[in-house]
């Protein structure tokens, strides 16, 4: 598990990934004892980067389940949001919103210039979701994807311009429209979970065109 969190912070990138878990999970993904997961869960915990609470589920004891706190979202890559956001809020009071439009309109270009050149058009469907998936990742949104009978779900587990997108959500129709052009114009593709609106993650489902 590759992260830029030192080591007795790995759970918070365990939790951001797959969301909120019991300890056993934690100590599982970070291969370490149940006591070593929560020594690390303890100090987190102390330092209100992370919470928990317990779920009763049948006739068994109640299992407390780990969750990320806002808190800890500045541990994660951030793109100089808060900056980006002012810039944008002050082109719209000074330039007007075309201005505005126009600036996305460019980064949509020049983003879909650099991933058209690194996904191949001629793979098929699954393997410019895995190339598409590996550039996000670079990006900074911790992507993945998985397959089902239906076709693929694209998840990203961080925005790191989310400061930005919800200033302007126009960065966020700019990413689908460079999802739909390099994965193809026969592809199907609905966000189905937004980072913006307040869930935990972005994730898009994919499948051809019927």
């Amino acid at each position: 598990m590759k992260t830029t969190l030192p080591e007795n912070e790995k759970a918070l990138w365990v939790l951001k990934k797959k969301g909120a878990q019991p300890i056993s999970v934690i100590a599982s993904e970070l291969d370490i004892t149940i006591e070593g997961a929560r020594f690390h869960l303890l100090k987190l915990e102390k330092e209100g980067l992370v919470q928990s609470r317990s779920v009763a589920k049948g006739r068994g004891r109640p299992k407390q389940i780990w969750s990320l706190t806002d808190k800890s979202n500045s541990r994660f890559p951030d793109t100089h949001a808060n900056l980006t956001a002012n810039l944008i809020n002050m082109m719209r009071e000074t330039l007007g919103e075309d201005a505005v439009k126009q600036v996305i309109e460019k980064h949509e270009s020049t983003m879909l210039s650099r991933y058209s050149k690194e996904i191949q058009e001629d793979s098929d469907l699954e393997s410019r979701i895995a190339q598409l998936a590996d550039i996000r990742t670079r990006d900074g949104y911790m992507a993945e994807y998985e397959k089902d009978e239906e076709g693929f779900l694209l998840i990203e587990n961080h925005c790191p311009i989310c400061v930005a997108a919800k200033a302007c959500q126009q960065f966020c129709r700019a990413e689908m429209n460079i999802f739909q052009s390099v994965l193809g114009e026969d592809v199907h593709i609905k966000r189905t979970e937004h980072i913006v609106a307040g869930e935990r993650r972005c994730a898009y489902k994919i499948k051809p065109s019927i």
